[in-house]
């Protein structure tokens, strides 16, 4: 692991070399990605870089402590850089991790009513809610692909994009089946109910990354079957595509433009398909080792919204970091949860690598 760290540091130091060239930042397109070069690097540099000072701090401590009048105060001084320095290594084996490709992306989400009638489908509008309010919080833009409500203001199911910088690390641990327990609004008898929804999640997948053969897809237009005035029943905006060999069904219907319809339909299909074949990739791994947290089933219930108990609890934690206030969730505030999470699934990562 030194080694590679002791290499890192040479990386990035002959990157920034290079950046203060003016050969290097007369040329745009060099010096950016140099500079994001560096900046991927900068984080593993800066924590080893403290993790040997925290070393020098050890041995300087160390030789203090042979002067009598000093011995108290060293020892003391050992004992913080022994400290610091486990603290440290644990991060740098962290940030060595190998990190997922599609982290930075923006994020396709897909909610689904599932068990439970109209009470699932009302649930799965405050699951959208409920992301929407996170990703409002984060800066982050959302844009409506697909939406179909019902009359009760249910959702049975909805496609959107989140945009922004590291939306998909954030969101990805969210896919899965989300149970509610609760009394809903169309019961009069006051009895809890258990419901359902389902979440998919999937990173927005460009030209690039996954080609789409066009003689694969079959495109028609509708007309709009949803809110937006009279606009939506003049003209036939609306984009189903339909991927042949697979039998994929990819509708977007909310942009008034034919053509965003079309560029988004795409899309969305692009990262269906690129998932199907990650999760492909992902189930041959899984026949001879435990998946990693996020890359299972995703029909799996991941979590249990109790209304009565005022508590959401995510059944891939442990102990008392498993349960978190509802009325917070249910508002947005998904960072505890979330960090709980990315904790979780690095420890793991770390267990599979120190086997390995």
């Amino acid at each position: 692991m030194f080694d590679r760290l002791k290499l890192l540091k040479n990386q990035y130091e002959e990157l920034c070399r290079r950046m203060e060239e003016p050969e290097t930042y007369s040329v745009p397109s060099v010096y950016a990605r140099y500079d994001r070069e560096a900046r991927e690097l900068a984080p593993v540099v800066e924590a080893y870089t403290a993790y040997e000072r925290a070393g020098n701090d050890m041995a300087a401590a160390r030789e203090m402590m042979e002067d009598p009048e000093l011995r108290a105060f060293a020892q003391e001084e050992f004992a913080a850089a022994k400290a610091e320095r486990e603290r440290l290594e644990k991060e740098v084996r962290i940030l060595l991790l190998p990190r997922d490709p599609n982290d930075e992306k923006n994020v396709i989400m897909e909610i689904r009513g599932g068990v439970g009638g109209e009470e699932g489908m009302l649930f799965a509008a405050d699951l959208f809610r409920m992301y929407s309010m996170y990703a409002e919080k984060k800066g982050w833009k959302i844009d409506i692909a697909n939406v179909n409500e019902t009359e009760l203001g249910g959702i049975k199911e909805i496609s959107f994009v989140i945009e922004g910088d590291g939306a998909y690390s954030r969101l990805k641990f969210e896919a899965g089946g989300h149970r509610v327990q609760r009394v809903p609004v169309t019961e009069s008898g006051g009895r809890i109910h258990t419901s359902a929804a389902t979440v998919a999640v999937l990173p927005e997948i460009g030209e690039v990354d996954f080609k789409l053969d066009l003689n694969d897809l079959k495109i028609d237009t509708f007309r709009s079957s949803g809110a937006g005035g009279q606009h939506v029943n003049k003209t036939e905006s609306a984009i189903r595509i339909t991927h042949l060999p697979s039998g994929l069904v990819v509708e977007c219907q909310d942009e008034r433009s034919q053509y965003k319809n079309k560029d988004r339909a795409m899309q969305i299909l692009r990262a269906k398909l690129f998932e199907a074949e990650r999760a492909r990739q992902n189930a041959a791994v899984a026949a001879a080792r435990k998946s990693q947290i996020g890359s299972g089933d995703r029909s799996e219930r991941v979590r249990t919204y109790n209304f009565p108990q005022n508590r959401v609890t995510d059944h891939r934690l442990s102990g008392d970091s498993k349960n978190f206030n509802i009325s917070g969730i249910m508002d947005g505030d998904l960072d505890a949860l979330i960090d709980a999470l990315v904790t979780a699934d690095q420890a793991e990562k770390l267990a599979l690598s120190a086997e390995e």
